[in-house]
């Protein structure tokens, strides 16, 4: 039996979410602080205050560290102090996104238009697709394409390899989360040279069905069952262009 007054346990867990919350903003806007001082902040008890502090450092939200002291030392042990982690500070609002899309408008403007862009987008993916060709190549060809879903999710992208739907003969590459779909919504090179690359390391044609950026849910990536036969460098040159000119379009 429910006590008089007693909140339903989804509005407990809002409430508890929306304090913790407070807690890690008010150690944004005023840096790494002491139970005490939060307490008295946010006019929570000390206890209340460690209990929310204990499941952020859980969360990797915050950490505990000791207190800096800036000229002479009292005597005793420092104060504990509490400080956002690099985790916790992407939580809460970032001016990446337009600083990338600022920095990529810049090139285009001043260095060669779209194609300078392309060029960006195609070295990026280059450089970052080591762990990714790794992955594909150690793979029996029957799972490159699982291979590289795991190399995609370990980077943050959520990806899964899936049968694709009857009657397509082939398999369907999905990424459930895109770290630059708003810079990717302005500058579709990125999902172009995305595109062309898994061409390459998958040795043939793929189509990309769909994307974040172009506001679908997930981006997918239709990859044709083969032979698996090993690519060429020709066969690659020419999966790769095929591939680029659907990339980042959703379905007709």
């Amino acid at each position: 039996m429910k006590n008089v007054g007693e909140a339903p346990q989804e509005e407990l867990a809002t409430g508890e979410r929306s304090t913790r919350n407070r807690v890690a903003r008010s150690i944004l806007d005023h840096g790494p602080s002491t139970v005490a001082e939060l307490a008295g902040r946010l006019g929570l008890t000390q206890a209340a205050v460690r209990r929310h502090l204990d499941a952020l450092v859980a969360d990797d939200v915050v950490e505990a560290r000791e207190q800096r002291v800036y000229g002479t030392r009292t005597r005793g042990r420092p104060a504990k102090v509490f400080a956002l982690t690099d985790c916790g500070r992407d939580a809460f609002d970032q001016s990446y996104d337009k600083l990338a899309a600022d920095a990529l408008r810049w090139i285009a403007e001043r260095e060669g238009g779209e194609q300078a862009i392309a060029a960006f987008a195609r070295a990026r993916i280059a450089a970052q697709g080591g762990a990714y060709r790794e992955a594909v190549e150690s793979a029996p060809p029957e799972k490159r394409t699982e291979a590289l879903a795991r190399a995609l999710s370990a980077d943050g992208y959520a990806a899964t390899a899936r049968s694709a739907p009857h009657p397509q003969q082939g398999e369907q590459l999905c990424q459930h989360h895109c770290p630059v779909a708003h810079v990717a919504e302005q500058f579709p090179q990125l999902c172009e040279a995305e595109t062309e690359f898994f061409a390459e390391l998958l040795g043939t044609h793929v189509q990309r069905l769909a994307t974040i950026a172009h506001g679908d849910g997930v981006c997918t990536t239709f990859i044709p069952k083969t032979s698996h036969a090993p690519p060429t460098a020709h066969a690659s040159t020419n999966t790769a262009n095929a591939s680029a000119s659907t990339a980042g379009r959703n379905p007709a």
